[in-house]
């Protein structure tokens, strides 16, 4: 039976060592008295095996003196405390024989070189991270501890840590609420009798050009929510021809398109306000750098000279001529237009349903406060709540703002590339600088995320505290683990 027990023990320590082998071979205990060898530890079911050598050769101590071995798991606040061996000295020993003592686990020091501890124990599944540690208490005559040494042994990898998730709240700003001043622009082509500065409305392309401005003061003045605040109008003359006559023309034809406008609404005077260009050589500019052109290169030169427009003109024409008779007929008509803009203040919007209507249908009527009003009736994080962040930036595309909560919205999402491109427009108020200290968190960059939600943090921002809180035990994790 001795001889299967063995065997059996050794078929066992074997099994322990191809599971989980955790070597803590040669590490001491005792001042060195006591080496722990040949340590596994493993699992199987709902059993935790514990296995390791000690080798006590060298222990010395005196007839009165004991040694209590007792390992231990740790994590956190779960705790077990495995059976205790007894390592005694001659009168000790026999103390215990005579008392009755738990004599199961008691060795008298000096009969043998190796205790073999072998632990069965029921498996809970914080133990799969626990350390493994082993206390040596030397006690007296009287059972009463002189020294006490708690030692590491090793730490469990019995179980696949799953990593702490960072999840961060997000700190939304509320737009304040302003005047709603929208504007709209546009660019009209009317053909102008040569050198004359009335208006034909049938001549030409005239019927189509004048109604793309009319169009657009229509639909403003025909909405009920709308308010026109002003109307502009600036003229622009292509180069060909004298400088002070493109004055004149530049002048005269801005002046009589703004009365016909005005008067196809009987609008005061007061609404408009016009400008014009006597020539338009940033607009030639634009299309010759953007040319096939031969000579572009040295026409473009010409244009950045310090000649006056007229010698600018004549040069080019003399210089390059294919090219300028080119520019004469196709570019110069393009430079003859009229550029308008309509501005006009929008009401204020309380009711949320009609703000939630507006959100699908005409969202450029509203505020960013009014977006984020109608927001807050949403389910954080759902389809709708996104969309409405989606939307405000798309309206309002250089706000900080707008950007900030486009970019929360996106990190909630998980789109991390489309929250740094938002973040970079979002300014420098405290929860932006909080939700780039978040990027750099969920990008796992936790150098780069800690100082700015520190600075967050000094700043107001109470979300931060938490969001660093949660970095620490990420970050003590990630220690654990390279141990």
């Amino acid at each position: 039976m001795d001889t299967m027990n063995k065997l059996a023990k050794k078929m066992i320590f074997g099994l322990l060592c191809l599971c989980c082998a955790l070597g803590a071979d040669g590490q001491t205990l005792t001042d060195g008295q006591i080496a722990v060898q040949n340590l596994a530890v493993s699992k199987q079911e709902d059993k935790l095996f514990v296995a390791m050598d000690l080798d006590i050769s060298a222990l010395k101590q005196g007839s009165n003196r004991e040694v209590l071995f007792t390992p231990s798991l740790t994590l956190k606040d779960d705790s077990l405390s495995l059976p205790a061996i007894r390592i005694a000295g001659r009168n000790r020993y026999y103390h215990h024989l005579r008392n009755a003592s738990d004599t199961e686990r008691l060795y008298r020091n000096g009969e043998r070189n190796l205790i073999e501890y072998r632990v069965t124990v029921p498996y809970e599944k914080w133990m799969g991270r626990a350390r493994l540690s082993a206390t040596e208490t030397t006690c007296g005559c009287c059972d009463a501890p002189l020294t006490s040494t708690t030692t590491p042994l090793s730490k469990l990898r019995l179980e696949k840590r799953v990593p702490t998730p960072f999840v961060p709240a997000y700190a939304y700003i509320r737009p304040k609420a302003e005047q709603k001043i929208n504007r709209i622009e546009g660019s009209a082509y009317i053909d102008f009798p040569v050198n004359r500065t009335e208006i034909h409305p049938d001549y030409r392309r005239n019927p189509e050009e004048l109604k793309k401005i009319l169009s657009t003061i229509d639909a403003v003045k025909n909405d009920a929510d709308s308010k026109i605040i002003s109307i502009s109008i600036k003229g622009y003359a292509s180069p060909e021809g004298s400088y002070s006559n493109n004055i004149r023309l530049a002048k005269g034809r801005t002046e009589t398109l703004k009365e016909y406008v005005r008067k196809q609404y009987v609008f005061p005077q007061s609404l408009f306000t016009t400008g014009f260009e006597p020539e338009d050589w940033e607009g030639l500019e634009r299309f010759v750098t953007s040319s096939q052109l031969k000579n572009r290169e040295g026409i473009l030169a010409l244009i950045h000279s310090d000649l006056d427009p007229d010698a600018k003109d004549r040069k080019i024409k003399a210089t390059y001529p294919a090219d300028y008779a080119y520019l004469l007929s196709e570019v110069y008509p393009g430079l003859r237009h009229s550029d308008y803009a309509v501005q006009y203040e929008v009401r204020a919007y309380t009711d949320l349903a009609e703000i939630r209507s507006l959100l699908k249908s005409q969202p450029q009527k509203l505020s960013l406060n009014e977006m984020y009003l109608v927001a807050q009736e949403m389910e954080p994080g759902s389809d709708e709540y996104n969309a409405t962040f989606a939307t405000a930036v798309r309206i309002f595309p250089d706000d900080p703002v707008a950007n900030l909560n486009a970019a929360n919205t996106a990190l909630r999402l998980g789109d991390l590339k489309g929250a740094e491109t938002y973040l970079s427009k979002a300014g420098d108020a405290p929860e932006a600088i909080y939700a780039r200290g978040i990027h750099a968190a969920l990008l796992k960059h936790y150098d780069a995320a800690q100082p700015l939600l520190k600075q967050a943090l000094q700043k107001g921002v109470a979300q931060a505290e938490d969001a660093l809180q949660q970095i620490e035990r990420i970050r003590q994790e990630m220690a654990e683990d390279a141990e």
